[in-house]
């Protein structure tokens, strides 16, 4: 069954979905762009996968090879990103964005195009809950939520749109995602 378009909206470029694992990017940027008229999702997760031999998570060892990787992954999902907005598509990323630096580095690659961050923030508990039901496969190993989500708070705080998700479903998520994402300020370097 095909999902109907909800939103005719001016939605355009490139929306950020960031937050801890758990907080439901991958799932709210699919279903988002579901929604849209014309879109493309660009997952972080889809493309690590990519790496079949020597792949290291985000927090993984050794951190110089997970941060070569992490910064190979964002690289790669922005020209994919780029590529799909240059071609008429709204995008939806989803993938951790841990600090201001990062976000800079994202919206450099990315530039001219529009670009906005949703930052979802369920909460370190809703995170840690939603990623304990997940399959073993889906699950993430990681117990540094209190952390990531100060320094989310600290960094992303009054960046982009903090969304807390904690009492709406995947679908309501998405939903007000592509209905609201565009009262949020286009993001460029070093904004705010």
């Amino acid at each position: 069954m095909e999902n109907p378009i909800i939103v005719a909206v001016e939605l355009s470029g490139c929306v950020i979905a960031n937050g801890m694992p758990g907080a439901g990017k991958s799932t709210v940027a699919t279903l988002g762009a579901r929604l849209l008229p014309r879109a493309a999702g660009a997952k972080g997760d889809d493309v690590n996968q990519m790496i079949l031999s020597g792949r290291v998570w985000f927090a993984g060892e050794p951190p110089e090879e997970a941060a070569r990787q992490v910064e190979l992954c964002h690289r790669n999902m922005c020209s994919l990103a780029a590529n799909f907005v240059d071609f008429g598509s709204a995008v939806l990323m989803d993938t951790v964005v841990a600090d201001r630096a990062e976000l800079d580095f994202l919206l450099t690659l990315l530039a001219p195009r529009p670009v906005r961050l949703v930052t979802l923030a369920p909460g370190p508990a809703v995170c840690r809950q939603r990623n304990g039901t997940r399959a073993r496969d889906e699950r993430w190993d990681f117990d540094g939520y209190d952390r990531l989500d100060a320094d989310m708070r600290r960094d992303f705080g009054d960046v982009g749109w903090w969304f807390d998700t904690s009492a709406l479903t995947p679908t309501e998520t998405a939903e007000r995602v592509v209905r609201e994402a565009v009262r949020f300020p286009l993001l460029s370097v070093g904004s705010s």
